[in-house]
């Protein structure tokens, strides 16, 4: 025999039938549907089937369901405060004025050196390519020269550059 999950009954099976009918939210109407549908007695293989959502789900939906009640049902991501950033303010204007003057090598700032300098300051590792981001997220571009041929002859070109004006 199939297995059955418990539901805490927060809330009458006729009052989750009426919720679930007025949810003007997908998530949340999709989640009242799971919910009323175990609370009448179907199995978790059978809402599976009917909701198209995973057994795993289901079973996480229907214990944050008894732990929190009706509050926990619907969309939950707003409560999400999403990870960390790197830098705090500090350091970020910090890193903005090291930015101003020239690389610790005299030449351009570039990715690894900007990853490099971030890593002594806050004593975690920084990657390159963490480095190039904070440098295009300050609007910094790699700035070179442009290539000369390596057979080109310096008085030439200097006589060409002179007679073009």
């Amino acid at each position: 025999m199939p297995k059955r999950i418990a539901i805490v009954n927060q809330v009458s099976t006729e009052e989750l039938l009426v919720r679930y009918r007025q949810a003007t939210e997908a998530t949340k109407r999709s989640h009242y549907q799971i919910i009323w549908l175990l609370a009448t007695g179907k199995t978790v293989a059978e809402v599976a089937q009917v909701t198209g959502y995973t057994k795993i789900w289901i079973y996480q939906l229907v214990k944050r369901y008894n732990q929190l009640g009706a509050s926990a049902l619907g969309d939950q991501r707003q409560h999400n405060p999403g990870k960390q950033t790197n830098l705090t303010d500090v350091q970020q204007a910090q890193l903005w004025q090291v930015l101003e003057d020239k690389a610790p090598d005299g030449g351009l700032w570039n990715g690894r050196k900007v990853a490099h300098w971030l890593s002594e300051l806050t004593g975690k590792r920084i990657t390159r390519h963490r480095g190039w981001e904070y440098l295009r997220q300050m609007r910094y571009r790699l700035r070179v020269s442009r290539p000369e041929h390596g057979m080109s002859d310096f008085v030439e070109q200097e006589s060409w550059k002179k007679n073009s004006i």
